[in-house]
C-alpha cells in the first residue's frame, strides 16, 4: 500500500478508491451523520444489533416488574403500618389485618421478582414486609404458664359456637349430646334455635340457660350444667347476655360475646362494642372470669389487644394454637380467621382446646378443656 494512502488512512480520511463506493451507500460514520448521529445511526444498523439495540422493551419489562411489585407489597404495607402503630384504621385495614399472616405470599412472590430484575430498593421493602408479617405473627401475650401443683377445684368444658343466622342449629345439637360441655356460648340463635334449646331434652342436659331471642343474627344463648344468675348484658346491636355461674362454689363472671364484624359501615360499632367488652373485663379484673364468643376480631386487632390487656389470656393461643382459623368455613382449614375465642382470666388453666367442623354454618366451633383453681 502506498504511504500516502496510509496517511490519508491515519488522518481518518477516506481513501480516494473507496470515496466514490462510500458515496453511494449509506453512511454509518458518527461524524457524518445529520444531527450527531448515534440514533440515526442505530437506527440504520441490519438486524438491531448495535450496543442500544433492544433497550426500550427491556425498560418496559422493568417498569411492568416494578408495577407489579407495588401492587403486591402495598396493600399490606399499608396494614402492617397501622399494626405497627397499634391501631385499626379505616377500611380497608382491619380486614386486611383479619389475615396478616398471609401477607407472607405477597412479601415472598415480591422479593423474588425483585431479585431477578435486580430492584435492589424493592427487595428492600419486600424484606422489610416479611420481617414485619413473621414479627407479628408470634403469638400475642405470655405464654401459658406451667401447670400448677395445686389440685384443681373443677375441671370443665366450655363451647363456643356461632351458628350462622340459626342455620346450624341441628349440628349443634349434635355436638352438645356427644362432647357434653358444661358451658356452651351461642351466637345467631333465631327463633327456631332458641325453641330447640327449650326442648325437654335440652332442659335436662343444661338445666340453666340465658336465652335472648331475635333476628336470625341478633339472638344469643347461654347453657350451663351449672347454677346461673343472669347479670345485665354487654350493650351491643346483637345480644350479648352474661351470668353469675356457681362452679364447685366459687361464683364465675360467664360472659357472651359478639360484637358487630368490622364490616365498611359498621366500623365505629365494632370499635365501640369491643371497648364494651373490654369495659366488662376489667371491670372484673382478679375475679373468675370468662367470655366466649365470635369476638370478630383476631389478635392482629388492636380492638381485641385492648381487651387481652385487662388481664384475660385466650385459650387457643395457652394451647399453641393461636393461628388456627374459625372463619370462613368454606376455606378454614388452611386459609381464613380465628375469630372465635374463649378467653380466661388468670384463676383458669386450658388444658386443651379442639376446633370442631359444624355444617351448615360458616364458623368452626371451638371447644376448650378448662381447670378452674
Amino acid at each position: 500500500m502506498r504511504a500516502g494512502a496510509e496517511e490519508n488512512e491515519y488522518r481518518g480520511e477516506v481513501p480516494p478508491e473507496l470515496r466514490a463506493e462510500t458515496d453511494s451507500g449509506p453512511s454509518t460514520r458518527r461524524d457524518d451523520m445529520p444531527g450527531g448521529g448515534d440514533a440515526v445511526a442505530h437506527a440504520e444498523v441490519p438486524g438491531g444489533w448495535g450496543p442500544d439495540a433492544g433497550y426500550p422493551p427491556r425498560r418496559r419489562r422493568s417498569r411492568l416488574l416494578l408495577a407489579l411489585v407495588v401492587l403486591l407489597l402495598l396493600p399490606v404495607s399499608v396494614p402492617l403500618g397501622f399494626r405497627l402503630a397499634d391501631a385499626d384504621g379505616p377500611t380497608p385495614v382491619p380486614q386486611l389485618l383479619a389475615f396478616l399472616p398471609w401477607f407472607l405470599a405477597p412479601g415472598w412472590l415480591a422479593l423474588a421478582l425483585t431479585v431477578l430484575g435486580r430492584r435492589w430498593l424493592a427487595a428492600l421493602w419486600a424484606v422489610v414486609v416479611l420481617a414485619l408479617t413473621a414479627w407479628f405473627i408470634q403469638p400475642y401475650g405470655a405464654d401459658a404458664p406451667p401447670p400448677s401443683d395445686e389440685p384443681a377445684t373443677a375441671r370443665f368444658r366450655v363451647l363456643t359456637a356461632n351458628l350462622q343466622y340459626g342455620q346450624a342449629v341441628d349440628p349443634l345439637l349434635e355436638v352438645l349430646r356427644r362432647e357434653r360441655p358444661q358451658l356452651v356460648s351461642v351466637q345467631e340463635c333465631d327463633q327456631r334455635c332458641a325453641d330447640e334449646l327449650r326442648s325437654p331434652e335440652m332442659r335436662e342436659a343444661y338445666p340453666h340457660r340465658v336465652i335472648v331471642a331475635g333476628s336470625a343474627a341478633e339472638g344469643s344463648a347461654l347453657l350451663s350444667t351449672y347454677r346461673l344468675r343472669s347479670t345485665p348484658p354487654v350493650e351491643g346491636l346483637l345480644s350479648m347476655p352474661g351470668a353469675y355461674a356457681d362452679i364447685a362454689g366459687t361464683r364465675v363472671h360467664v360472659q357472651v360475646a359478639h360484637p358487630m364484624p368490622p364490616t365498611p359501615g359498621d366500623l365505629p360499632t365494632w370499635r365501640a362494642e369491643l371497648a364494651n367488652l373490654r369495659t366488662y373485663a376489667a371491670d372484673r379484673a382478679g375475679q373468675p372470669t370468662l367470655i366466649a364468643g365470635d369476638f370478630n376480631a383476631t389478635q392482629d386487632h388492636a380492638a381485641f389487644r385492648a381487651l387481652l390487656d385487662t388481664g384475660l389470656r385466650d385459650a387457643a393461643r395457652l394451647q399453641g394454637q393461636s393461628r388456627t382459623p374459625t372463619w370462613p368455613t368454606a376455606t378454614a382449614p388452611p386459609l381464613g380467621a380465628q375469630l372465635d375465642h374463649v378467653l380466661l382470666s388468670e384463676r383458669f388453666e386450658a388444658v386443651d382446646a379442639t376446633f370442631v367442623d359444624l355444617a351448615d354454618t360458616d364458623h368452626r366451633a371451638l371447644l376448650t378443656d378448662l381447670k378452674l383453681y
